[in-house]
């Protein structure tokens, strides 16, 4: 029995989008109202004709958008490009039945886009350790229907035992690794390495990989690269570099060294392909 306090959230399609807010969001993603810029009133004019999340459908997979504190949520439910040249990339090098790995999966704008391109004999490791983004992607699964995904409640890290995160502001998906002295609001979360949560889910081969930690990229790659063996070492990588100031190593700089070569650079993204 679930407490009178928690109650099972509303269904997927109870929350769709009433006729103006459909305009609203319409009018955006058909104009360049739908740039980063624009999103933040967007979404303020959209939680006024009614408050709280949207249930829409974004690159195939079903998604309970809570853009109000989630600046990724704002983008998918407001541009419908949003991060496409990324998710070409990696359905390009993701054959149907292949292995997607998404580290700091968020709600899943990744993984579950990804969820369907693989198909039901595909797999998918989507891996987010805070408990209200997990709890959001879990649900999006859920709705989308997917069997074929593996969900990680934990963070990737370079050992494994725990670490804190924190989130700035009103931003749920900028949630980070705590670096030096945590914050009264810091989470403890479990830590895993990649190779560990790789193996743990029957993986042995990758074919595509998706990292933003925030950050904390290097920390997640340098020792995967050097202990993982290179069968799961994935053909296609796409890792944030927007936190690159933060790393203690360059591990893009790695990858080149280890066979890899930049495909494309966008705004917030590098991809790699290896040879």
């Amino acid at each position: 029995m679930v407490p009178d306090d928690h109650p099972l959230p509303a269904p997927f399609g109870a929350l769709a989008p009433n006729a103006a807010q459909a305009v609203v969001i319409s009018l955006a993603q058909r104009t360049r109202l739908k740039r980063g810029a624009f999103r933040p009133m967007l979404s303020r004019l959209v939680n006024l004709l009614r408050p709280g999340p949207l249930d829409v459908v974004y690159q195939g997979a079903s998604f309970r958008f809570h853009h109000q504190a989630s600046a990724t949520e704002r983008g998918a439910l407001f541009n419908p490009d949003y991060n496409l040249e990324e998710l070409e990339f990696l359905r390009a090098h993701t054959p149907s039945g292949g292995v997607f790995v998404d580290v700091g999966a968020n709600v899943g704008t990744y993984a579950m886009v990804l969820a369907r391109h693989v198909g039901a004999n595909g797999r998918v490791i989507a891996i987010e350790p805070h408990p209200v983004t997990f709890a959001r992607l879990s649900f999006n699964n859920a709705a989308s229907g997917f069997t074929q995904v593996n969900l990680v409640a934990a963070a990737a890290g370079p050992a494994d035992g725990e670490l804190m995160i924190e989130t700035d502001g009103d931003n749920l998906g900028a949630s980070h690794i705590v670096r030096g002295t945590a914050a009264r609001d810091a989470i403890r979360v479990p830590s895993w390495r990649l190779q560990r949560i790789l193996e743990e889910a029957g993986v042995s081969e990758v074919d595509a990989l998706k990292i933003d930690v925030e950050g904390f990229e290097d920390r997640v790659l340098t020792g995967f690269f050097r202990d993982a063996p290179v069968s799961l070492w994935p053909r296609a990588m796409v890792i944030e570099h927007l936190s690159r100031g933060e790393w203690q190593e360059d591990c893009i700089a790695d990858m080149l060294v280890r066979g890899y070569a930049e495909m494309g650079k966008t705004r917030s993204n590098t991809l790699l392909l290896r040879g």
